[in-house]
């Protein structure tokens, strides 16, 4: 049979550096920080004081107050970044089958916050069991894409993918392969995290994940940098609607771009460290482009999954030489992690957003806060070091990795 082509025709983020998509992308190619001490909650007594929270966010701006106290925080999220993607689509239309629309949306954790919560509050009780009814319903990582569907009449496939940092990339992929296989006419697809509360932070703080450089926070996320110490917990979400190409032109949609291809592998190797040659990594990138039937040299530019983990940046881009060969000194590369921090199961849903940005203008985020070189990176690639960077961009391809082995590629291209 013959694969449907599947385009992006609308985008909704929710960031630590922008609560909007027009907002997200204007600070990530001004190089804005979005770092800095913890408002959720006391930090003072954790090893990690500062992460990469939302500014300005008010669920009252979007939710009656009896909604909001239904929804946790990631799913909250969720329903703010589609609200915008919708809108932006116009797939809200009465006229569309919404039987063939559906919704796949990604999260690593789900509702930590809530688990967090109604447990603390069971510990300081008596032993007498007062759970809030909506205590599941509102944990549960499924719980987003329900609400989506709910909200928007989408009774299409609809389920939750979980990764753990590469559950938004698998939740484009899977949503890519329902349209390019008939499934759907047009699909919801992305991720949201809301882990920056006491479990959060001090769990990655336990498996000394996280940055601990409270007294240079704004610039801890620092990727490629020599002094990189841990990545930076961010929040958030990111939403892209994905279309298949006829549906959306014979609706006059608004076509950002195509996604391409999408590729999926494990390391196989340690339930947190990367392999330290990159095999997933390396697998990972070559069946993605195979799946986009495009060769190395096609991709302009890479957003790397680049935590500012001392391992991780070194296995990735050891892995990029050895897909790209001698092509990889003629990309461009960048860590948009080193301004939004790393947002867990909502990373590869805002870093699509920021290749899609990337084909859009014709411009590369840079990596900022790298000031110290390290020795043991490939120095002759360009990284996009503390400035934006203008090129031709044609495609983009963006790498998500995720505790357990998990590795995601998607490439984008101009239409």
């Amino acid at each position: 049979m013959e694969l449907k082509r599947v385009v992006v025709t609308g985008l909704g983020a929710l960031t630590p550096i922008g609560n909007s998509v027009n907002e997200y992308w204007d600070n990530l190619i001004n190089g804005v920080s979005g770092a800095a001490p913890i408002t959720h909650f006391d930090a003072g007594k954790f090893k990690t004081q500062f992460a990469c929270e939302l500014k300005g966010y008010d669920p009252l701006d979007h939710f009656d107050r009896k909604e909001a106290r239904k929804l946790d925080p990631f799913a909250q999220y969720a329903m703010v970044s589609v609200a915008e993607a919708i809108a932006d689509s116009g797939l809200d239309s009465e006229d569309l089958d919404k039987n063939r629309i559906g919704v796949i949306w990604g999260s690593g954790i789900g509702g930590l916050k809530t688990f967090q919560d109604e447990c603390m509050n069971f510990a300081h009780g008596d032993g007498t069991p007062r759970f809030n009814p909506f205590f599941i319903p509102k944990m549960i990582a499924d719980i987003a894409s329900g609400h989506i569907s709910i909200k928007y009449g989408f009774r299409g496939p609809n389920f939750t993918t979980v990764s753990a940092c590469a559950s938004a990339t698998n939740a484009l992929i899977d949503s890519f392969n329902y349209i390019r296989l008939g499934k759907a006419n047009a699909m919801v697809a992305g991720g949201s995290e809301a882990a920056v509360n006491e479990a959060g932070v001090g769990g990655f703080n336990a498996l000394h994940a996280l940055s601990t450089n409270n007294e240079n926070y704004a610039t801890a996320s620092r990727p490629f940098d020599a002094t990189r110490d841990g990545f930076v917990l961010g929040e958030g979400a990111g939403a892209i609607i994905l279309e298949e190409y006829e549906h959306a032109k014979a609706r006059g949609a608004k076509i950002y771009c195509e996604l391409a291809g999408g590729g999926l592998s494990a390391d196989a190797y340690h339930i947190t460290a990367p392999h330290p040659e990159g095999i997933g990594a390396i697998n990972v990138m070559n069946a993605c482009l195979e799946d986009a039937h495009m060769k190395p040299s096609d991709i302009d530019y890479v957003n790397v999954h680049g935590t500012s983990t001392p391992l991780g940046d070194i296995a990735e881009t050891k892995a990029i030489v050895k897909v790209f060969g001698e092509h990889a000194y003629k990309l461009n590369i960048s860590s948009t992690k080193s301004m939004t921090g790393h947002l867990l199961g909502a990373a590869g849903a805002i870093e699509s957003i920021a290749c899609i940005k990337a084909l859009e203008h014709q411009i590369i985020p840079p990596t900022i806060n790298h000031v110290v070189e390290d020795e043991n990176l490939d120095n002759k690639l360009n990284l996009t070091l503390n400035k934006a960077q203008k090129r031709e961009v044609k495609a983009a391809l963006t790498n998500t990795f995720g505790f357990g082995g998990h590795n995601t590629s998607a490439i984008f291209k101009k239409i």
